[in-house]
């Protein structure tokens, strides 16, 4: 006999596919976007009230995404807690704000010193990211040419945030990728004060500069407050939870992607 199928499972199941749709939509459009919004007011170096708005509720917008789908997903999960408070969703939404803040930033600074080089860069590690989704061998479309445009978008949010896309424990992959990204901002600060732009104000840039290392700290404390003491375990029948561990297989419908 087939099983039975839940409409209120089958609900859930269907808002967390949008909740991923809108998160892939909003970092598709909105990372590109806030790049270029903040490589034309570093380079005129005037903006108006209207401006830094736009810039601050697209970044807003585009870290709340993946809490939305932080949400959503763990509601269909059924072997991990959910994420109601208050409190563990603005630090995690706080963790992503700041982190990807910094690194939108310090992707800018570098584009004003040298947009080969920094295109390079983001290209590499897109082709990285593409290659850690390939690695994973992630199963998440039914066809094999939609899973690769799956693993190319994967690839391209790891750019500028880290998530799990296959279940399994990142406690090593995401420190080494804070590590990496730290190593990378402050490669591209030091590299900006000694060769800046002729045209780039100093005052302007100290100002750039103690914003990016400030945004990129307390991203990392959020972090590590988030996952020290607000991730939520797995249910209390279930084995102690290591971070987004490998989830249960039976009645796991998206089993290989856990948003970190």
């Amino acid at each position: 006999m087939e099983e039975q199928i839940d409409p209120y499972k089958e609900v859930i199941d269907r808002v967390t596919d949008l909740s991923m749709l809108r998160l892939f939509e909003t970092y598709l459009e909105g990372c590109p976007q806030l790049v270029l919004q903040l490589y034309a007011l570093t380079e005129h170096g005037q903006a108006s009230f209207s401006q830094y708005a736009a810039i601050i509720v697209s970044c807003c917008a585009v870290s709340w995404s993946t809490v939305d789908y932080q949400i959503a997903l763990r509601k269909s999960l059924p072997d991990k807690q959910l994420l109601s408070w208050f409190c563990p969703k603005f630090t995690y939404f706080f963790y992503k704000l700041f982190t990807l803040s910094s690194w939108i930033l310090s992707g800018v600074l570098l584009l004003l010193l040298n947009f080969k080089i920094a295109l390079f860069l983001l290209l590499f590690l897109w082709f990285l990211g593409i290659m850690w989704a390939f690695k994973n061998q992630t199963h998440f479309c039914a066809s094999i040419s939609m899973e690769f445009l799956y693993r190319i978008v994967v690839g391209f949010i790891l750019v500028f945030t880290f998530f799990n896309i296959k279940g399994q424990n990142t406690k090593c992959p995401m420190s080494c990728y804070y590590i990496v990204r730290v190593l990378e901002t402050v490669g591209i600060l030091i590299v900006f004060w000694v060769c800046p732009p002729p045209a780039f104000k100093s005052d302007y840039f100290i100002t750039t500069s103690i914003t990016v290392a400030l945004t990129l700290f307390l991203g990392i404390v959020f972090l590590i407050v988030y996952y020290g003491i607000f991730h939520p375990i797995k249910s209390e029948d279930k084995k102690p939870d290591e971070i987004d561990g490998k989830p249960v297989q039976r009645d796991c419908r998206m089993r290989y992607f856990l948003m970190e």
